[in-house]
């Protein structure tokens, strides 16, 4: 028997990161689960042996109480799929201090801060770092206006992943940036045309493909490459 790759899925309550703990048990993983709350991990405990830890990726200390709670574990794969989609109205001339540093914090800085605690802990040359990103990111596309702090926040995150990676020095680590279509959850909406379960297929086909490979890529659910 070979031995299970293993994941650590940050953001897993509902959703998409529901989705992908679903699809990476079902494939013969081991995963180890976050979820800000742990008396709303009800669906996340149904799936099975899941190893749920607490984290609010915005709490600096939590992010260091977890990394001691695992720094004994290596990873396969580490997917950081928290995220928020900003206030309601995001025309400029509405949104609050307050609000434009949470998208911020949360979407773009948040995240990378967990991936340089957790850098070390993911498998020489095979790991994979998976960041949820999306298509909205990609300063060359103009559409969603709606949307534009969204949008902002996502640039960011790809943007302060680039960074991130330019500090990897010696460590061979494949890191993507991946859009998962539009997906039928709280964020994306009923109107959206893709189910979790396919958008997640999708996400792990592209983790599976890219292992080994190194490098930073930017694509979607169906490996298509996305220009930043």
């Amino acid at each position: 028997m070979s031995t299970p790759k293993t994941a650590l899925i940050i953001g897993a309550s509902r959703g998409l990161g529901l989705g992908l703990v679903k699809q990476l048990l079902a494939d013969g993983w081991q995963v180890t689960a976050t979820v800000r709350n742990p008396q709303k991990a009800d669906a996340l405990q149904a799936l099975g042996p899941v190893q749920i830890e607490q984290l609010d990726m915005d709490d600096q200390q939590a992010v260091i109480a977890l990394n001691q709670r695992l720094k004994t574990q290596t990873f396969d794969l580490l997917f950081v799929n928290a995220g928020v989609k900003g206030p309601a109205n995001q025309a400029p001339g509405h949104a609050t201090l307050a609000e434009v540093g949470q998208l911020f914090f949360t979407n773009a800085v948040a995240p990378i801060n967990l991936a340089q605690r957790f850098a070390p802990q993911i498998r020489q040359g095979s790991g994979v770092l998976a960041f949820m990103s999306s298509v909205l990111g990609s300063v060359t596309m103009p559409d969603a206006p709606e949307l534009a702090l969204y949008k902002a926040s996502k640039a960011a995150l790809n943007s302060m992943t680039n960074s991130f990676v330019t500090q990897l020095g010696e460590q061979k680590l494949t890191v993507l940036s991946l859009h998962p279509g539009w997906v039928k959850t709280d964020m994306g909406g009923e109107g959206a045309d893709l189910d979790v379960e396919t958008s997640v297929r999708g996400l792990i086909a592209q983790v599976n493909a890219y292992t080994g490979k190194g490098g930073h890529h930017f694509v979607n659910y169906k490996g298509q490459t996305i220009p930043w």
